[in-house]
């Protein structure tokens, strides 16, 4: 179901808890994909019982590639010689908006998704359908977060929990300006895009930012990150990165 009122602004989702206040009258949880979620493929690798995905547009946020993300690190594609070692998060940015996708997942798979999106601020946002209406459920995003937020709420203060995460792949400082995407993931970003059809491709180049916010993915492509797109992801990894 949609409507056609103004959402009220995101909320921030911080425990456990407050997930509760977003699930749907059956049960469900909506969840907004806007890099690798893109890709259904993708998606149902992480939420294998996934319904429901579709296109949807999200107004007042940004994509940018701001943080260190020890996944990378973990599936050795990250090259922190170069700074090509960020994932992407959303952030508000009234001007801009993003074509995303929304699927609905189990209530019990919440603790895991929360856990597996350890560096990330959780909010509730309401996107719209293609042709403008509101949806009336909110679905969670993983948005821009703070280093000491992170810390305070993620690691409950723990220097051990942080270096046991980040400290351990010599991350240090998570959330930065001056990163450049992982390689194999922003390709991997842009085919699912592409597979989407032009909106989203077009989109994806055009409102997803480095942490400069100034530089657009397009420009990147063409500029700096020039052969990106030709390059195959390791053998282990091209189903999973392979859009």
């Amino acid at each position: 179901m949609s409507r056609s009122e103004e959402p009220t602004s995101p909320v921030e989702l911080i425990n456990d808890s407050d997930f509760d206040t977003i699930i749907s009258p059956d049960g469900l949880i909506s969840i907004c994909g806007f890099g690798s979620l893109l890709s259904e493929k993708s998606a149902r690798t992480t939420f294998p019982e996934l319904i429901n995905f579709r296109l949807a547009k999200l107004s007042g946020f940004r994509r940018i590639f701001a943080h260190a993300a020890p996944i990378f690190f973990e599936r050795g594609i990250a090259k922190i010689e170069t700074k090509e070692i960020s994932s992407l998060s959303v952030e508000p940015c009234e001007s801009e908006t993003i074509i995303v996708t929304i699927f609905e997942i189990q209530r019990s798979e919440i603790p895991s998704f929360i856990e597996r999106e350890h560096e990330f601020r959780f909010l509730a946002v309401v996107p719209e359908t293609l042709n403008g209406l509101f949806y009336s459920s909110p679905a969670v995003i993983c948005a821009h977060y703070s280093d000491d937020e992170l810390f305070k709420n993620r690691c409950q203060g723990s220097p051990e929990v942080f270096y046991q995460i980040y400290g351990r792949y010599d991350i240090h400082k998570i959330w930065r300006d001056d990163l450049l995407p992982c390689r194999a993931y922003l390709r991997h970003c842009v085919l699912a895009a592409k597979n989407l059809g032009d909106l989203a491709y077009n989109n994806f180049l055009d409102h997803t930012f480095l942490g400069d916010r100034k530089t657009t993915i397009r420009k990147y492509l063409a500029t700096t990150g020039l052969g990106i797109m030709e390059e195959e992801p390791p053998e282990s990894l091209k189903e999973r990165y392979g859009g």
